[in-house]
């Protein structure tokens, strides 16, 4: 089974007075959001069920991957994915994953990086270390593991297969997009 750990892209801090779960995106983050779409859908990576917290960013980068990743998959917003701990963040996983062969949850950091480095146990020990250095806003972690149902789920016996970053994506007609907060 996969599980996609996708950080909501770039945030914008603009608004005077706005409270921080009702920040929308960025104009570079609705472009990395569009980016990330692109990408799963060519490594066909798309999910088949998504785990999103309900916080405006978040939801905002879901909307921005859903015309290249397809309707025919099953979201659930949750508000019991904003602030906290990479603890409730596999709890929901397990809770919720179900029988989905390629689960994403769509987050937060801290809670995003310390969910990942919880839930890694082998795989290219470069990418941990990129994860456990820097997960920045709109970055995806990949992560399989030998289960059957997510309420099998265990610390560290995910096998790390990837870490993308929207900078290292190349949008046709558009400059990279950094990855800072």
């Amino acid at each position: 089974m996969r599980l996609l750990l996708l950080r909501h892209a770039k945030s914008a801090w603009d608004v005077a007075g706005l409270a921080d779960f009702d920040r929308p995106l960025a104009p570079r983050g609705r472009r990395a959001a569009t980016m990330i779409g692109e990408h799963l859908a060519a490594h066909r990576l798309a999910p088949d069920r998504i785990l999103c917290s309900a916080a405006r960013r978040t939801r905002e980068t879901l909307m921005g991957l859903m015309p290249m990743i397809g309707t025919d998959l099953d979201i659930r917003i949750l508000r019991g994915l904003y602030e906290v701990g990479a603890d409730a963040y596999i709890d929901t996983i397990g809770a919720l994953g179900g029988s989905s062969r390629h689960l994403m949850l769509i987050g937060h950091n801290p809670t995003m990086q310390d969910t990942a480095i919880e839930l890694i146990g082998s795989g290219n020990p470069a990418l941990r270390e990129e994860i456990s250095d820097k997960f920045p806003t709109g970055g995806l972690a990949v992560i399989d593991f030998d289960i059957h149902k997510w309420s099998e789920l265990r610390p560290r016996t995910g096998r790390i297969v990837a870490f993308f970053r929207p900078r290292e994506l190349e949008l046709v007609g558009s400059d990279p997009i950094a990855d800072d907060e």
